[in-house]
């Protein structure tokens, strides 16, 4: 356990660690650019990326946007606090983690409601339920929500992570590992689940809906005090992708499709289990997180003296979303 508080302590969540602003001040008080994230986890962004809603918004200010690819919650973290990028999609329970060790996010949006992870093991596995992961190998991409719905499934089941091995690895090795038999489990994310679980027969045998975190926008702290009204700005642009993604579900798993490179009947089964009809920070967000964050101070990922409720309410911002 030390050592997996040591890696998510590591993993460029550290506030004074932050470089420079990737938006630099164009000098009439607007950025010159906005770098925005999009992830195969977070179909509106792929919507947001393909139409240019938020490029046509900023086109007569001429203020440039930029998109990242973040490969998980980890990695937007790393890039947040980086300065790399101004707004980044993660996980809720991941955001919480991150402002727990004193990254200066905030979160104003959500993109949609998932159900992106689930206990994942082969079709062969004698595994059937939590309790048959001890003294096993589980692989998980650590401080994302996958990461944290294996911990509390495991606290479920009476068991703790000393009782199981935790590999570390990035999504979508963490699927290849457990398709080549080097873990015995994995705590899946979609589209890779989705991929394994019709393309290899995985199965989800451990599901629970509820103790998925939403998902969260965040931006850096720094750009929301100097740029609000830009704030509003993406969040209206990811509002027209959102309300997109809903009247077009056959063109949005078609383009998830493409942008991952994955089947397009994968692409349908991961945007089955999103629901994109609440985007706003409220009090449904802060349940959840609330609730992921007690779960890892339990298990001492998150330290004894934080204050998770008073965390969780710097964390979400929902001046934006009101």
């Amino acid at each position: 356990m030390k050592k997996i508080i040591w890696a998510l302590l590591t993993v460029g969540i550290i506030a004074s660690l932050v470089g420079c602003s990737s938006s630099a001040t164009s000098g009439d008080g607007k950025p010159s650019k906005i770098v925005v994230d999009y992830a195969y986890y977070s179909p509106t962004s792929l919507v947001l990326k393909d139409k240019g809603f938020l490029e046509k918004a900023l086109e007569e200010e001429g203020v440039e946007v930029e998109y990242v690819l973040s490969q998980g919650s980890n990695k937007a973290l790393e890039f947040l606090n980086a300065g790399s990028i101004d707004f980044g999609s993660t996980a809720g329970a991941a955001s919480f983690l991150a402002k727990s060790n004193g990254s200066p996010i905030e979160a104003v949006y959500s993109y949609s409601k998932p159900e992106w992870t689930a206990l994942v093991t082969t079709e062969d596995s004698e595994i059937t339920k939590v309790e048959d992961l001890k003294g096993k190998k589980v692989a998980a991409t650590l401080g994302t929500d996958p990461y944290i719905f294996l911990l509390r499934a495991l606290k479920d089941a009476g068991l703790s992570a000393k009782d199981v091995e935790i590999v570390n690895l990035q999504h979508s090795d963490g699927a290849a590992a457990l398709l080549n038999n080097q873990v015995d489990a994995w705590a899946g994310l979609d589209p890779h689940m989705a991929k394994v679980e019709l393309g290899n027969n995985a199965k989800l045998f451990h599901r629970n809906p509820d103790a998925n975190t939403y998902g969260i926008l965040n931006v850096r702290s720094e750009f929301a005090k100097q740029y609000p009204e830009y704030v509003d700005k993406v969040i209206a642009a990811y509002e027209e992708a959102r309300e997109w993604a809903i009247a077009n579900p056959e063109e949005t798993a078609a383009l998830l499709a493409e942008e991952a490179g994955i089947d397009l009947e994968v692409a349908k089964k991961q945007l089955e289990r999103n629901d994109f009809s609440n985007s706003a920070i409220n009090d449904d967000k802060k349940e959840t997180i609330l609730e992921a964050g007690r779960i890892l101070q339990e298990v001492e990922v998150v330290k004894p003296s934080v204050d998770v409720e008073k965390t969780v309410d710097e964390l979400l911002n929902d001046q934006f979303t009101k």
